[in-house]
């Protein structure tokens, strides 16, 4: 095989993927949208004045944190998704278990 074939065959590689990461991207788009558009529905001709000061609370409070705050908080957010992740994986396991039987 040849530089020549190997470049041809790499940027045929990259191509695809690149393709494919495209479509990833328009599906994600689609439902950010999708969302927006009725996140936007539900909340019309709603005093959101609440939830904004809420969020903006939040978004203080995430600004004034100290670095280690902030490393404990997403240690903690880490910690909640594996344990989902585990609960998951048990579930999956006993349907596998009860199948098989």
């Amino acid at each position: 095989m040849g530089i020549k074939e190997f470049f041809k065959k790499a940027f045929g590689d990259m191509k695809k993927n690149a393709k494919a990461q495209h479509e990833v991207d328009k599906a994600e788009f689609a439902a950010v949208k999708a969302e927006s558009r009725a996140n936007f529905e539900e909340n019309r001709g709603h005093n959101t004045f609440a939830k904004a000061k809420a969020d903006a609370k939040k978004s203080w409070d995430d600004a004034h944190m100290t670095p280690a705050e902030r490393e404990a908080k997403a240690q903690e957010e880490r910690d909640a998704r594996i344990a989902a992740a585990g609960e998951r994986i048990e579930a999956a396991n006993a349907r596998y278990e009860e199948a098989k039987k």
